[in-house]
């Protein structure tokens, strides 16, 4: 961010030739002038001093690079001094001590995602470690976390990304339970996108983990009265999913939401969008999801208490087809080298913008960038249907545990003592 500050003084100009430069009523002039000039730099200073305080402040706050959060818990900075530590910045590794579990040992994780155990043989993916240039995340320790969320219930919102997401905290945690019968799904399903609501209670630690499936974070409703053929439901824009009550007593809120807002899923489905009354059929994706961020956002600054709640919005995943039209995916068996504009993403900047402009404490987990690289972490033909290829999904293990153990190290640097 570029600030520019004119300070304009208005300080009384001396003519030196009417006073004569070496007269004492000169000398006390430019005393005087010096003086003058001397006290508005101070007071310059202080202002500017201030204003990058209180931006800079907020601009941690609201979209942390983590460099604060981590001050103080274990983060061992490699160059520099710990505040150029940004936790998305850096590279994959590869590291022995990985993966972090096994999938096929874990009955939470979805067969569909478990790449191993549906016969991928090349493992290199599973052995990279996600580093920051200038910082270590901290080693995921499972006890220390479970003590940490003793008590406490954390949810997922968001689609089938968010449930990967769900599932990979799952297993994570649960290589720290010695009586793996204490953990199970509290209404007794099986693991499945068929299912809107999901919850995992750890019972050794009277916590929960849970997932509410909102794709688009908005209400999807059928289609008004009178509305044209073609618009068979709509998306309010202006009302957050009616799930949202049952989201409001959560102790760590984690959204995401982008890959359902595409022409297909959208417009090929006869969904348009609404506000209040209104049709919008010519609103374009972008500023559609410009407001149903905006509404979620509003419905964070009035409904959550952000002294209790911590919440998180995570951005975009990237997919990596090879051709979109034709659904070719094609898996490597090393991370790619480019992330050839896979980096960005318009549904990432939107949310970054909304946060940005907001006073309350969301964290973006700004995943983007450095899951733009893993060409070779997806499910590809290694999924519970070969048939279908798949480079939208992830395998477990995989990408996002990396997302958790920031997210996690997030939690707890920011918490030394238990959650509130």
């Amino acid at each position: 961010m570029t600030c520019m500050m004119n300070i304009t003084s208005r300080s009384q100009s001396f003519n030196r030739r009417a006073l004569g430069f070496n007269s004492p009523r000169a000398h006390r002039a430019l005393l005087f002038s010096r003086l003058l000039r001397a006290l508005i730099v101070i007071v310059s200073g202080v202002f500017v001093i201030s204003f990058f305080l209180a931006v800079g402040s907020g601009y941690i706050h609201v979209l942390p690079s983590l460099s604060q959060a981590f001050q103080g818990f274990g983060v061992s900075v490699v160059n520099g001094s710990s505040d150029d530590c940004d936790v998305f910045d850096g590279s994959w590794v590869i590291d022995d001590s990985y993966p972090l579990y096994n999938a096929s040992e874990c009955p939470f994780a979805e067969r569909g995602f478990d790449c191993l155990g549906n016969g991928r043989i090349d493992k290199d993916y599973v052995k990279l470690r996600w580093k920051p240039k200038n910082c270590d995340i901290p080693k995921f320790d499972v006890q220390t976390v479970l003590e940490m969320l003793r008590g406490k219930r954390i949810v997922f919102v968001g689609d089938s990304m968010s449930r990967t997401q769900w599932e990979s905290l799952i297993c994570l945690l649960m290589t720290g339970v010695e009586d793996k019968r204490s953990v199970y799904e509290v209404n007794g399903n099986d693991i499945t996108k068929r299912i809107r609501y999901l919850g995992v209670r750890f019972s050794s630690f009277n916590f929960t983990v849970e997932f509410f499936r909102s794709v688009f974070l908005v209400q999807h409703n059928w289609a008004p009265k009178h509305a044209p053929k073609r618009v068979r439901s709509t998306l309010r824009l202006d009302k957050l999913d009616d799930i949202a009550n049952q989201l409001v007593n959560s102790d760590v809120l984690i959204f995401n939401s982008g890959h359902w807002w595409v022409t297909g899923k959208l417009f090929g489905t006869g969904c348009y969008f609404q506000v209040g009354k209104s049709l919008k059929l010519g609103m374009p994706i972008s500023t559609a999801f410009r407001t149903a961020i905006d509404t979620w956002a509003s419905w964070v600054e009035t409904k959550i208490d952000t002294n209790r709640t911590h919440v998180f919005f995570r951005t975009f995943e990237p997919s990596h087809w090879s051709d979109p039209t034709l659904r070719y995916c094609n898996v490597t068996q090393q991370p790619s080298l480019e992330t050839r504009g896979k980096e960005r993403s318009r549904f990432s900047d939107t949310i970054m913008e909304v946060v940005k402009n907001r006073n309350v404490p969301v964290n973006v987990l700004h995943i983007t960038s450095m899951s733009a690289f893993r060409t070779d972490a997806h499910v590809g033909t290694w999924s519970d249907n070969a048939s279908l290829s798949d480079c939208s999904h992830w395998c477990l293990p995989g990408v996002p545990d990396a997302w958790n153990e920031i997210f996690l190290s997030y939690l707890l640097a920011n918490h030394r003592s238990p959650l509130p």
